[in-house]
């Protein structure tokens, strides 16, 4: 690794983009010792987008296939997913990934996606076998989805209400 960041497939990769060191850690190192706001200890919750259109999607998909309820949700837009970003040290304004916070620990792009994964019922956990690639190309790809998402799938206006019998799933409903 030199000052342009590590050698993959020939072509020098950036280990931080910009003065965004929280786009690659494995786990973001929470700064703060008191425990995440509006989460029960154990209690596994998911940052994602809520005017996006493929996280809504993502969201619709997990709440189909968790029927053990082990994933709590909350858009970065609402007021409880804004205090979970900034206990978690995460930008506020613009956010490029999904983020799951797990006793106290922050997980986010493709690791994130990974262990969520991990929490859902079969054959879903077979896909944590991607963790053999590093992260670094891991959240390579993640990244070219995540940041075209609004111009691959569009966005909503305003964020979506979630449904009567889904209101439960979402923190702070």
């Amino acid at each position: 690794m030199d000052r342009r960041g590590v050698r993959v497939f020939g072509r020098h990769m950036p280990v931080f983009c910009c003065n965004r060191r929280w786009l690659f850690p494995r786990q973001v190192n929470c700064m703060s010792t008191s425990p995440a706001p509006y989460l029960q200890p154990d209690e596994c919750v998911v940052l994602f987008d809520g005017v996006c259109k493929l996280c809504n999607g993502v969201v619709r998909f997990l709440i189909r296939h968790d029927p053990h309820r082990r994933l709590r949700l909350a858009a970065v837009q609402s007021k409880e997913g804004q205090a979970l970003l900034q206990w978690a040290g995460l930008p506020l304004d613009e956010f490029h990934t999904i983020a799951v916070i797990v006793n106290n620990r922050v997980f986010v792009r493709s690791d994130a996606f990974l262990h969520i994964m991990g929490l859902l019922p079969a054959p879903w956990p077979l896909l944590k076998v991607l963790r053999i690639f590093p992260r670094i190309l891991r959240d390579w790809a993640y990244n070219r989805i995540a940041l075209n998402r609004y111009r691959l799938f569009g966005r909503y206006d305003h964020c979506l209400l979630p449904s009567p019998e889904h209101r439960q799933r979402f923190l702070g409903d």
